[in-house]
């Protein structure tokens, strides 16, 4: 049986020379492959009291709607700026060359609710970091982060400090 890892496509020097690109679409490209990430990120909200999955743009949609499904449960979009509809509130974070910003829906989390975030990477943890304020602005508790993938180097558990974080994988480098 494959791990999980090992639909993982990694291509070196992309986008620029050092880095090692952990590419996700040979995963979803993949049906054994598909269902062992959902799966495996489902696994690691057993014992959590969950109300609403919240999904980051754009790989979060991808990733928290068939957890949501799963576990029947609601799923929050969180989108880039000027996508959703309806009022929303929005956040800028940081990027390493200059910042961004995410919204939400206004009525999106209501006080109280209990919100897992799901997103397929944690590299810098700064979108998560800016969902995490959405959510607790709205009244919501974070009780969970998770992610298929996770860079390690680049130190975003750190900045989610705090947070109760899961990772299906775990690369050491950036």
């Amino acid at each position: 049986m494959k791990k999980m890892e090992d639909y993982v496509r990694t291509i070196p020097d992309f986008p620029e020379p050092g880095i090692m690109f952990r590419d996700i679409t040979s995963v979803l490209q993949d049906a054994e492959g598909l269902k062992l990430a959902i799966d495996s990120m489902t696994a690691l909200l057993d014992g959590v009291d969950v109300d609403v999955i919240a999904g980051a743009e754009s790989r979060g949609f991808i990733f928290g709607a068939p957890i949501a499904y799963k576990l029947g449960k609601p799923l929050v979009l969180v989108r880039k700026k000027g996508k959703l509809p309806c009022e929303t509130i929005c956040e800028k974070y940081e990027l390493e060359y200059g910042t961004a910003e995410i919204e939400m829906h206004k009525d999106a989390i209501q006080p109280g609710q209990k919100v897992v975030l799901v997103d397929d990477l944690m590299a810098t943890g700064g979108t998560l970091e800016a969902s995490i304020r959405l959510v607790e602005r709205l009244g919501g508790k974070v009780v969970k982060v998770i992610c298929l993938m996770e860079l390690a180097g680049l130190k975003g558990r750190e900045r989610l400090a705090g947070y109760d974080v899961g990772t299906v994988i775990r690369y050491d480098g950036k």
